[in-house]
């Protein structure tokens, strides 16, 4: 009764605060909570006349059936290559790219810099598919121009399955690298300027003022960004990678999601296909948390 009562205390006394979040907080509730009922889909068999509630208990069977499905190993290496490859790339490039522009000191040029690489990241997924589609065609693109104009040959690069992954990597870092930045550059901008006028004193270089100021500063926010970012390693996103799929590098570029999509719109096997989303969510969940704990152990620094 205690908590209670100096729950509603704080209620009252902080309502401004809680009117203001509500919308967030039903938009969690509603897009995030209230669909977690499906879940239930994973072990039943689905049936249209009987709604979510209905249908024959199958228990972990559909688990058991993707694990024993041929196609599970190649969409588990698939998945993972894609994350690993956009996470070992394209992590560290949104804070080099923090670093180069917080070194910039014209602040009219620096303002040009930083709306020139954000741009990229209003781009809609369609538009950007579309936009490579078209630069990489061997028979009329400009890469695919240049590719033979330096001798490589006649390689279409989204087609192939050896190019398919450094392909949606790098265009992935070139759409997000610059939006992903600013968090960083905020952390940057609370770095006391005495200590750069300290290293200045001191005789640092600008290298080692990003090595000795800049970095240790960033070091929390990298932390809490990388443990987020483990949390979502099966998570490729479906839109893009679908997008760019055709039946030439489909060997590499079949994963989780884009299956997912395939049992359960296209061939109608709801449960089969609320089994594998709940497989991959749980996974997640998993890498999360093991990395939440690693990093704490080790840096102190952690989501709790």
């Amino acid at each position: 009764m205690r908590l209670l009562g100096g729950g509603l205390q704080a209620l009252r006394r902080d309502y401004q605060l809680w009117i203001m979040i509500a919308p967030a907080i039903a938009v969690v509730l509603i897009f995030n909570y209230i669909p977690m009922y499906g879940i239930q889909l994973a072990f039943k068999d689905f049936d249209f006349t009987k709604g979510l509630t209905g249908g024959a208990w199958r228990g972990i069977d559909y688990f058991k059936q993707f694990i024993d499905s041929y196609l599970f190993t190649d969409l588990m290496r698939n998945t993972f290559l894609i994350s690993l490859a956009t996470i070992i790339v394209g992590f560290p490039a949104p804070i080099i790219l923090a670093l180069i522009l917080n070194q910039i000191r014209r602040k009219r040029f620096k303002n040009v810099m930083q709306t020139t690489v954000y741009l990229p990241h209003f781009i809609s997924i369609i538009v950007l598919v579309g936009m490579m589609n078209v630069l990489m065609s061997p028979e009329t693109g400009v890469v695919g121009h240049m590719m033979k104009g330096l001798g490589l040959g006649h390689i279409n690069l989204i087609a192939s399955t050896n190019t398919f992954i450094p392909v949606y990597v790098l265009s992935d870092i070139w759409q997000h690298c610059g939006w992903n930045s600013i968090i960083y550059l905020a952390a940057l901008s609370t770095v006391d300027p005495q200590l750069y006028d300290s290293a200045k004193i001191d005789g640092a270089s600008r290298m080692k003022m990003v090595r000795y100021v800049d970095l240790p500063a960033l070091v929390p926010t990298i932390i809490i960004l990388f443990i987020l970012s483990m949390g979502n390693i099966l998570s490729t996103g479906f839109e893009k990678i679908f997008l760019m799929q055709n039946s030439l590098n489909l060997p590499v570029s079949e994963v989780i999601a884009t299956y997912v999509y395939k049992i359960g719109i296209v061939s109608n096997q709801f449960s089969y296909a609320s089994a594998i989303g709940l497989f991959n969510t749980l996974i997640n969940f998993v890498f999360l948390f093991a990395m939440n704990a690693a990093s704490k152990k080790m840096s102190n620094t952690s989501l709790y």
